[in-house]
């Protein structure tokens, strides 16, 4: 029997998922966050399971059989951090993330504590480039 995808896009309200996060430092960022990357990329901002914030979507399969779907790129308030979902591999990773500000890695996610500690503009390209990288990489 297939194990189902617990990180799918729903019909939740972002709005409703950003009032539940009771830092309001935090909750501001991730607004802020969310409308910059919405502004920037086109994408309408939708909830992915429970708490991941996703932009665009696209299909994928691995050899093992296993597939899905998944945001393009997206976002999510941690107890410990907001965490950026983008791929590992997209165009300038290693120089941007250089310039990008105080933040740690961790898999293909970008753990940052507050929006001051980081270049918003890096940000943008960022997520633009990881985008850009998973539409060529699936030919979405």
């Amino acid at each position: 029997m297939k194990a189902k995808n617990k990180t799918i896009e729903t019909a939740a309200s972002v709005a409703d998922f950003l009032a539940t996060i009771t830092n309001e430092k935090k909750r501001k960022d991730c607004s802020t966050i969310i409308d910059l990357i919405a502004k920037a990329t086109s994408y309408e901002p939708k909830m992915w399971g429970l708490s991941i914030v996703g932009f665009g979507s696209y299909h994928y399969k691995y050899e093992s059989g296993r597939e899905g779907d998944a945001p393009l790129a997206g976002l999510a308030s941690r107890a410990n951090s907001i965490t950026l979902y983008l791929g590992s591999s997209f165009k300038n990773r290693e120089e941007l993330l250089l310039k990008f500000g105080k933040h740690k890695l961790s898999g293909g996610c970008i753990h940052i504590q507050k929006l001051e500690d980081i270049d918003t503009a890096i940000l943008i390209e960022m997520f633009k480039n990881s985008i850009e990288y998973r539409l060529i990489e699936h030919r979405c």
